[in-house]
């Protein structure tokens, strides 16, 4: 069957506030693990509606984590990063740090549920590294006998030492003060290996204010 204009905006705004309503039980207890009944409550719509969109818990959190990275790359886009890809990276952490830390609550919440509800494999790698590719372009400031694996690697590679670093804050062993400089010394200790000489030793001696 051909899903109408009007069908798909509907679909699309059932959607949302079906995510709206995930968020705000979130914030309103973190650290419950909320029904599938008292979220469709929440958001006022049919017990059958969360898993007509979504299929269950795991992919409504894939959903959540998905639009959060997206809302990270937009502002890297519209952010004019200045400096090498080095220094492109560096800034990009910041942005990506102080989107989580305007809702720190929620977004420690949202990140373990990704953990927790998680059945089947997402897209959050994929996103997380299209989102660090953004930032190093086309890999200026990099050691060029490294550009072809840096191409090849880099991008993933500081997508999964940042997301680690995510993963002590969300257990509370990094602070929301400290996140931003965690956050870019994982960074920065990255990308040092494709560096050139001269370049590494700065990054993995930099300091933060």
């Amino acid at each position: 069957m051909v899903r109408t204009r009007s069908t798909q905006t509907r679909s699309e705004a059932s959607r949302e506030k079906v995510l709206a309503a995930a968020e705000r039980l979130m914030r309103s207890d973190p650290a419950r693990s909320f029904s599938m009944r008292d979220l469709a409550a929440e958001a006022d719509v049919s017990f059958a509606t969360p898993f007509n969109l979504f299929g269950g818990k795991a992919r409504i959190a894939q959903a959540l984590s998905t639009r959060r990275i997206e809302e990270m790359a937009e502002r890297v886009s519209a952010a004019r990063l200045e400096g090498d890809c080095v220094d492109r990276v560096l800034q990009a952490s910041a942005i990506a740090i102080q989107l989580l830390l305007e809702e720190p609550t929620l977004n420690r919440a949202m990140l373990a549920a990704l953990g927790a509800w998680a059945d089947e494999p997402g897209e959050v790698r994929v996103r997380s590294r299209a989102l660090w590719a953004l930032a190093l372009g086309d890999l200026d400031g990099i050691d060029p006998r490294l550009r072809a694996v840096a191409s090849a690697k880099l991008a993933d590679h500081i997508a999964i030492v940042f997301r680690g670093c995510l993963s002590f804050w969300v257990a509370a062993e990094i602070s929301d003060e400290a996140l931003p400089h965690e956050g870019a010394t994982a960074v920065a200790t990255a990308v040092a290996a494709f560096a050139p000489k001269e370049r590494r030793a700065s990054l993995l001696g930099m300091k933060w204010d």
